[in-house]
């Protein structure tokens, strides 16, 4: 079924997730690129960690903390080592510190779909873990990557060992090492990893033992698409997104996959896009807003990767989107520090504005035009926006515009 109200939400939450979850007050950064690790990548934040606070940031998204055969730190071996190529254990502990004297959240990447071995095994491939500091045998990897493991309970990540989460000493060594990043290194919130590759069930169990102040999970797939281009209706893959969060028992949030692949055709002069035949936004934030963490790229979509980039000379409409909407705004690095200052300057003064009038996750939003040149909304009764080329401005004196910029502008009472 799809969520068209917020029956979990609220006071209705059937497992308590946090005060975080239902304060809804999020703004994250992912703070790094698929380029960071080249770049002495703590140090790097530590020195913008008080622009960050200054910015309105609540959490900043850190890359994964392990040792990786693979820089980006994708391919974790030893769980345990916080040595990787963006620095050391000790730089990343100085910079935790630093986050918190700033009360800015760190979220750690969980990458624990895969885990690639030390010695080979069983099959002649490299899926014992001898002399590491979890040094699991065969049967922690799943039968179809070459382990002696049950088979799957998710998709394959190819070419690697994947990890079979149904074996006991497996998810409890790894509850033993997501305690030890929460309790002892400093991390606060939770980024799950390739969150299509093992049961959400697990997902459930990992954040309720080691008790993250707030989790996203990445379960990205395919947007339908015809032979004209993007379907209309995303109903099924947001639903697929829902299905996901639901099973995680509502404790984990999921980036909006399902509105970033609509907005980045929206902003091209498709705008009819943004209002789904219910008369709401047509992604995970139009159904379960308080689990819907938006945002236009990330390391893998954008980024020196750019598997399915926002278009570029667009991306402050898409700021413009989700930063005065429900859901959990996603700010991505390269935007906010590498895209030049007026960029960043822009960003800053759309989520000050979203502070000012208190649009949180759950704010509610009222569509007033959705066509090919043209967006425009008002939420939480106190903000209101227009995205497009079409000239609009909301009737009424008791709106005074807050920030404009090409293509965008933004009221408030």
């Amino acid at each position: 079924m799809g969520y068209y109200n917020n029956v979990f939400d609220g006071c209705n939450d059937q497992t308590d997730i946090g005060a975080v979850m239902r304060n809804g007050r999020e703004v994250i950064l992912q703070a790094y690129n698929w380029e960071s690790h080249k770049h002495n990548w703590y140090k790097n934040l530590d020195a913008k960690v008080p622009d960050i606070s200054k910015s309105g940031f609540t959490s900043a998204w850190l890359p994964p903390p392990s040792q990786s055969l693979a820089p980006e730190g994708y391919l974790p071996q030893d769980l345990y080592s916080l040595n990787s190529a963006y620095g050391s254990e000790h730089l990343l502990k100085s910079l935790l510190g630093k986050m918190k004297q700033y009360k800015v959240r760190a979220m750690a990447d969980i990458v624990i779909n895969h885990r690639i071995g030390t010695t080979r095994g069983h099959g002649g491939t490299y899926n014992r873990y001898d002399g590491s500091s979890l040094p699991w045998d065969e049967h922690a990897v799943t039968s179809c990557t070459g382990g002696k493991g049950n088979r799957s309970t998710g998709d394959n990540f190819n070419g690697v060992p994947n990890v079979d989460h149904t074996q006991h000493f497996v998810r409890k060594d790894i509850i033993g090492w997501l305690r030890w990043l929460r309790n002892t290194v400093g991390f606060q919130d939770f980024r799950f990893d390739f969150a299509r590759g093992y049961s959400a069930q697990y997902v459930k169990e990992y954040i309720g033992a080691a008790k993250p102040l707030f989790s996203v999970g990445e379960c990205w797939d395919s947007c339908n698409y015809n032979g004209h281009g993007l379907d209309y209706n995303q109903d099924s893959h947001r639903q697929r997104i829902i299905n996901w969060i639901d099973a995680t028992g509502q404790r984990s949030a999921a980036f909006d996959f399902t509105t970033k692949g609509i907005l980045q055709e929206a902003v091209m002069g498709q705008y009819w896009r943004l209002r789904d035949a219910q008369g709401k936004p047509p992604g995970v934030m139009g159904w379960w807003p308080s689990r819907s963490v938006t945002f236009l790229d990330n390391h893998d979509t954008g980024s020196t990767q750019a598997h399915w980039p926002f278009p570029s000379h667009h991306i402050m409409e898409g700021y413009a989107y989700i930063l005065t909407h429900p859901g959990i705004p996603c700010v991505f690095y390269d935007h906010f520090y590498d895209w030049g200052s007026s960029i960043h300057d822009q960003i800053v003064k759309l989520v000050d504005v979203r502070r000012r009038q208190d649009i949180h996750s759950r704010s509610t939003i009222r569509i007033l035009e959705a066509k090919s040149n043209l967006y425009a909304a008002i939420v939480g009764e106190k903000l209101c926006m227009k995205l497009g080329d079409a000239s609009w401005c909301p009737s009424g004196r008791e709106w005074t515009l807050a920030t404009s910029g090409h293509r965008y502008a933004v009221w408030h009472k």
